[in-house]
């Protein structure tokens, strides 16, 4: 028969613990002594029923039931300081909270914010940087940016996207000006998971036919774009991903026409937080940035 944890007081020197792998460095970081720490722990494994420890003469380590412990209790402690956090944010309209992609946020997102920081200096800007969707409900998200298929009629749709063959300027050959569709062959061709998109591209340009190499693949946009700013082939990516170096001039993009491509970004906004006027001014702000980026397009 299963018991109930009658008190949680061991559950944080046991995080502690568990990831300093000793009681004696755990008792630094929480101002305790090692006999305090490992009392706690050994409450801890008694309410329980199962060790969380192997003790050695120099040293402990997690039993297999205590490493699963362990991921469940630094879940449930990074939840609860979350929450807390939340909670003593003081003035709602001072603290703007932001969630999105890895690369939206090291590409796009990041090298701007500064201009809506000088715009609104008053505000704390808190940028989250994960492809895990966010949990808009805890109050840990005021607003997040996440890609979509796009729905031409969604009204939170911040810009449909579009795929781009960009290359660095170090591949052009001497006596050469640009890398056309002709020259695909001669070097190798980026892309992210899978080479669907390129072939789409291809044969959008009646280019199909053609000895391609296809050996390098990436779990992400910002990640490819850096590697053809490296010179290591053409990339074929998100054109927000690659604006600022296609502004630049640190990437060039392929003469061709564009494939069907349906993938776009979306504005999300935690329901409890809609109508605030950081909302409102973060919003204005990026329709302006997006329609700024655009004209790269045209």
């Amino acid at each position: 028969m299963t018991k109930p944890l009658r008190s949680l007081s061991g559950l944080l020197d046991f995080d502690c613990a568990a990831r300093w792998g000793s009681f004696k460095l755990a008792a630094q970081e929480l101002h305790k002594t090692p006999a305090a720490i490992s009392l706690q722990v050994k409450q801890l494994e008694e309410a329980l029923g199962f060790d969380l420890f192997s003790r050695h003469p120099r040293h402990i380590s997690l039993t297999e039931k205590g490493q699963e412990f362990s991921a469940t209790v630094r879940r449930m402690l990074g939840d609860l300081n979350t929450k807390v956090a939340a909670l003593q944010g003081g003035d709602e309209e001072k603290i703007l909270r932001l969630s999105t992609t890895h690369s939206l946020a090291i590409k796009w997102l990041v090298p701007r914010i500064a201009r809506f920081t000088k715009l609104h200096p008053d505000l704390d800007i808190r940028i989250d940087s994960s492809d895990t969707i966010a949990n808009m409900e805890d109050g840990s998200t005021d607003i997040a940016l996440r890609t979509y298929d796009v729905v031409r009629t969604d009204p939170d749709l911040l810009f449909h996207d579009r795929l781009v063959a960009v290359y660095s300027p170090s591949l052009v050959l001497p006596g050469e000006t640009e890398i056309t569709l002709a020259d695909l062959e001669r070097y190798p061709l980026l892309h992210e998971f899978t080479t669907d998109t390129w072939i789409a591209l291809l044969r959008q340009n009646n280019a199909l036919k053609g000895n391609y190499n296809f050996s390098r693949s990436f779990t992400n946009f910002a990640v490819m774009v850096q590697s053809a700013l490296a010179g290591q082939g053409i990339a074929l990516v998100s054109h927000a991903i690659a604006s600022d170096d296609l502004r630049s001039g640190a990437l060039k993009m392929v003469d061709c026409e564009s494939a069907p491509y349906e993938r776009g970004y979306r504005v999300i906004v935690a329901r409890d937080k809609r109508g605030m006027s950081k909302i409102t001014h973060f919003r204005a702000w990026l329709q302006e940035e997006v329609a700024e980026m655009q004209k790269g397009l045209q």
